[in-house]
């Protein structure tokens, strides 16, 4: 990831608005700065949240709160607990997420 033209900045998610999107069941809520090519984002999972696509954008993924419960194309899943972070590529695996409980993740992509 190249950065560029990005001055020093602080941001205060709760001034960023918020926007809405359905999963197959229940609701993400993302609060997003763009810089540049690389967008940033606070995203908030309702309990019994489960994304309605196989997503294959590539992602530098922290979870903050909750429990987020991923699968993979090929099968495997993982459980992401606050302080724990996946990455992966632009077109490297499919992935979907999902989360009983809900959960608030810091995604970098």
């Amino acid at each position: 990831m190249q950065m560029s033209d990005i001055p020093f900045g602080v941001t205060d998610w709760s001034q960023v608005e918020r926007s809405e999107h359905a999963g197959e069941s229940g609701m993400a809520y993302w609060r997003t700065r763009q810089f540049g090519a690389i967008r940033v984002r606070m995203v908030e999972y309702t309990p019994g949240y489960l994304a309605d696509h196989w997503c294959v954008k590539g992602h530098v993924l922290l979870c903050t709160a909750g429990e987020l419960h991923t699968e993979l194309a090929d099968g495997r899943r993982f459980v992401l607990a606050p302080g724990s972070s996946y990455q992966v590529a632009d077109g490297a695996e499919p992935h979907r997420s999902s989360s009983p409980n809900g959960a608030t993740l810091f995604i970098v992509d």
